[in-house]
């Protein structure tokens, strides 16, 4: 511990109320807060922290967690503060602005918190470890997979996020690797804020305009959904394919299924709050992982994996939320 959770262990010796399962003075307090489920992504993202922090608190007894979720950054704020009255030893989040997170995240940090950030990283770095998928590696896994499933020639729509550094990583590094098949046509890339009304209707218009269209990158398993139901209620047998982004469930399943348009996705999984609760036990106790000769790692960037029916199985959660 540092020196100043030191003291705050010191100052706080009764037992805490108000949250289930809270640690003692003399434990580890670790707390997680995560924007609302107001996405099948983030459901699956509070689902992943609940079913962690179960598992962990039952493998370290000497560990406690607190799973709060908020609706708006302003939420998320509160959150941390209130964490911060509670013994914390760790924070693990994954902000829901970066912004408006920045202060009260720093704040934590340097008064000697283990603080761990996921998924959105701070503008100004105040964490001990920085947890994400990998944006890029997404857009290329995609990319790569389209182009070999057309034979290097085709015509085909995107799907794109809102306009959010997340999404150009994913979009730039899609259209770099494009760029290696000239026989593969972009026919238009637009912005769905990975909503699924919003990608319906974005769907719905571009088929309209686009008579002949091969396959569909959707950067989000929603979207992709909304997307499949656009191309059925516009009667179009013409797309072979449609790949989407973040590895749902919903999604693995109709690659278990043999889907005749969906065979594939790429993870960004939301299981990675879950490994940054992890890192934070470990984290905070001042211990190694595995056989690593140095400590935890600074910054964690999580492999993009395709999803196919050759390797379905291994990402089969019937359980998830997501």
């Amino acid at each position: 511990m540092t020196f100043s959770r030191l003291i705050k262990t010191a100052a706080l010796t009764a037992a805490l109320t108000g949250t289930a399962g809270l640690a003692s003075a003399n434990d580890y307090h670790i707390g997680v807060t995560v924007p609302s489920a107001d996405h099948g992504w983030t459901a699956g993202l509070l689902w992943w922290a609940r079913h962690a922090t179960e598992e962990l608190s039952e493998k370290y007894p000497d560990v406690s967690f607190t799973v709060l979720s908020a609706n708006s950054g302003t939420a998320q704020v509160s959150n941390v503060e209130d964490l911060m009255i509670r013994n914390l030893d760790a924070l693990v989040i994954l902000p829901y602005n970066p912004a408006t997170l920045q202060s009260v995240i720093s704040e934590a940090y340097e008064e000697g918190i283990y603080t761990v950030v996921v998924d959105r990283e701070l503008e100004i770095p105040a964490q001990d470890v920085f947890l994400a998928g990998d944006n890029p590696g997404l857009g290329e896994q995609a990319a790569r997979y389209i182009a070999d499933e057309l034979g290097g020639e085709g015509d085909i729509l995107v799907l794109e996020g809102p306009p959010i550094p997340i999404n150009s990583q994913r979009v730039d590094a899609f259209n770099r690797v494009m760029e290696e098949y000239p026989g593969i046509n972009i026919l238009a890339s637009q912005n769905t804020d990975w909503n699924p009304q919003q990608a319906l209707s974005v769907t719905e218009d571009l088929l309209g305009s686009n008579p002949q269209v091969d396959a569909i990158w959707a950067g989000d398993d929603d979207v992709l959904v909304a997307a499949l139901q656009a191309i059925e209620e516009n009667d179009r047998d013409d797309i072979q394919l449609v790949v989407g982004g973040g590895g749902s469930q919903r999604v693995i399943e109709m690659i278990r299924d043999d889907h005749p348009m969906v065979k594939g996705t790429v993870t960004y999984p939301p299981n990675m709050i879950a490994s940054a609760i992890a890192l934070a036990v470990h984290g905070v106790k001042g211990e190694r992982l595995g056989d690593m000769y140095h400590g935890i790692p600074s910054r964690v960037i999580l492999a993009a994996d395709l999803i196919t029916a050759d390797n379905v199985e291994e990402f089969y959660e019937p359980d998830a939320a997501y």
